[in-house]
């Protein structure tokens, strides 16, 4: 059903990726001037072992378990002649901010050092997992789904797996085949895989094979050992400029970014000039997508030569807003607090 490739399939140019092993972080300049999707060849890649080449001729997406009353398994073209659904959705990686507990806080964590890159936004269209539940009898008594992945066990934990809950699994998940309306690439997940709004990355299992579906809870190291008691994903906010970029001191600029969360609504953006003593409101007139990303920008005009730091905070409808600090967290993870964004504004 699968082979083995090289651990990332897509080119990776310098200017579009920064690569961390077998996985590779957005580069945010790249987004410049682009519109509100992530193009596919600039998606953030996270991969535990390498990226499988599935055949689609004979992959079959199995829906079994005590939690359902008649075992399915579905073909790809099955699967593409089911109602489908599309959906704008984020996906990020948990760890996603990681290296600033240690660049900027001087709290470092164990795990990938991702900046903001590992994050995007794409146009995902696939079957509701709950029509697919539903095909195969999903039971009342219901506790979790277990999606499990066709690439390679990693070390000796296995293939990557995560439970969802019933509720979740039931609420707005989706089986997707297509990513910005071509089918997924095989760094993301081909022939099919989940998208889960709101969550973690690894909730949304990429090259998807099984579904379990059991009547109690269920554990695996994707859950207790790796990512335990993490679920959605804090507000956080990315500049579209160069890290360390040279700005002309004559202005005035317009500074580009995004601000998101996994709990609700970007409402309010705020950016500020001097370390975080005055704020100004970001001008924002783009979608305002719950399980996706706000654009935003703000006129600047720097005045005087000399190092700055850029700083973007967002709320969220839920009330919450990037702090200036944020606690530690042991492994890296729900890094939310303000970034400082170092640039550089020269004569010229």
């Amino acid at each position: 059903m699968r082979q083995a490739t090289a651990a990332i399939v897509k080119p990776l140019p310098d200017h579009l990726f920064r690569v961390h092993g077998n996985s590779a972080e957005m580069r945010w300049e790249s987004m410049a001037g682009l519109g509100y999707h992530t193009p596919n060849d600039r998606f953030f890649v996270r991969n535990h072992t390498f990226t499988p080449l599935v055949d689609v001729t004979t992959w079959r997406l199995a829906v079994h378990g005590e939690g359902v009353r008649c075992p399915r398994e579905f073909g790809y073209e099955e699967l593409r002649a089911m109602p489908s659904r599309t959906y704008d959705v984020a996906i990020e990686c948990a760890g996603n901010g990681r290296r600033f507990y240690r660049t900027q806080q001087h709290d470092g964590t164990p795990g990938t050092q991702w900046g903001l890159g590992a994050i995007g936004v794409a146009r995902w269209r696939g079957v509701p997992l709950k029509y697919l539940l539903g095909q195969a009898g999903v039971r009342p008594e219901a506790v979790d789904v277990l999606p499990t992945g066709l690439d390679a066990p990693f070390e000796d934990h296995g293939h990557v797996r995560r439970p969802l809950p019933i509720g979740k699994a039931m609420d707005d998940v989706l089986v997707a085949y297509e990513m910005n309306g071509v089918p997924l690439p095989p760094d993301h997940g081909f022939p099919a895989r989940l998208v889960v709004p709101g969550w973690v990355g690894i909730a949304s299992i990429k090259w998807l094979g099984d579904l379990e579906v059991s009547t109690e809870p269920l554990y695996t190291p994707w859950n207790t050992v790796f990512y335990p008691d993490v679920t959605t994903q804090p507000v956080k906010s990315a500049f579209e400029v160069p890290w360390n970029a040279r700005v002309p001191v004559a202005g005035p600029h317009i500074l580009r970014g995004r601000s998101w969360s996994g709990r609700g609504r970007i409402v309010r953006v705020e950016v500020s000039f001097d370390g975080g003593l005055s704020w100004r409101p970001a001008e924002h007139h783009g979608r305002h997508l719950v399980k996706a990303w706000l654009p935003w920008h703000i006129a600047w005009a720097p005045g005087r030569t000399g190092t700055r730091l850029l700083m973007a905070r967002a709320t969220d409808e839920t009330g919450a807003t990037q702090p200036l600090t944020t606690p530690r967290h042991p492994f890296g993870y729900h890094f939310d607090a303000v970034v400082q964004h170092p640039v550089h504004v020269v004569n010229g």
